[in-house]
């Protein structure tokens, strides 16, 4: 289990170096006075126990050797130690996005992508019974996770009940901005769905656009982009520019890191213009 422990100069070397054979320590330079390191902290105790790692808080003040040992100049400061090893981490307060990506970068999974990878593995099963039992105990788990929720919402939502899908996309808080576009792009999907519930005309373009939103709802993200700029480059006007806004729900629901997104937002560029 991760802990988050207060480390002075006598116990440096047995709390941290020692410690850091068996699992990664961050030392966490900081002074009772400094607002930043109050912010910090409550982040890197709750890190401490998603990833099994040990936050050492040490007081500038109180341990002011330790502090010019490692020439601490501004805190908060946060070193990593791994192996007896310390290196650097970063100054001042990073968004926990940020120290997440760090700890990655470190090789460190936390429970809750530990979680996510064994859901991950038994969708790729296809069983849905076995799929639902795995989300509810992930559920059960992290209930207010906004990846968790999300994962509720694609499930419900490949089930066809788009009404409990949107339930769980409800839950999610809208000032997250790590997942806002996803969110966004998820409600946008269900959308979509409801498009395919809609009575269609009998038309070579509605029978094009609904078979690329069956494919944007497999999760065929390929196949759906090509459709749907295949609308575009043959009529804009279609379903109100309707191809062309598909389009960016999924790359909402890709994000700006994907290659699908890369290559079709380039394509979707040229059509247009």
């Amino acid at each position: 289990m991760g802990q988050s422990i207060t480390v002075t100069q006598t116990t440096f070397e047995t709390d941290v170096l020692v410690q850091s054979v068996d699992q990664v320590v961050l030392v966490d330079f900081y002074a009772t006075w400094c607002g930043p390191c109050q912010i910090l902290k409550p982040i890197l105790e709750r890190l401490a126990q998603e990833y099994d790692i040990t936050v050492a808080k040490v007081d500038i003040d109180q341990n002011p050797d330790l502090a010019r040992t490692f020439r601490v100049e501004g805190v908060p400061d946060v070193r990593i130690v791994s192996q007896g090893q310390v290196m650097e981490g970063f100054v001042g307060v990073l968004p926990e996005p940020q120290i997440r990506d760090l700890l990655t970068k470190l090789g460190l999974r936390s429970t809750l992508d530990q979680a996510l990878a064994s859901l991950a593995a038994v969708q790729a099963e296809g069983n849905r019974a076995a799929t639902q039992d795995a989300l509810t105990a992930i559920l059960t788990q992290f209930p207010e996770k906004p990846q968790v929720l999300m994962e509720a919402a694609r499930f419900y939502l490949a089930q066809g009940d788009a009404a409990t899908a949107r339930q769980y996309l409800d839950l999610i808080p809208g000032d997250d901005r790590s997942v806002a576009s996803a969110v966004a792009g998820l409600g946008e999907l269900i959308d979509l769905q409801a498009t395919l519930a809609e009575p269609a005309p009998d038309s070579p373009l509605e029978e094009a656009y609904r078979r690329a939103c069956e494919a944007t709802l497999a999760a065929d993200y390929a196949q759906a982009l090509d459709g749907f700029l295949a609308l575009v480059q043959q009529d804009r006007r279609f379903r109100n520019d309707g191809a062309r806004k598909a389009m960016l729900t999924i790359f909402k629901l890709l994000g700006d890191g994907d290659s699908l997104t890369t290559t079709y937002r380039k394509r979707l560029m040229q059509a247009l213009y």
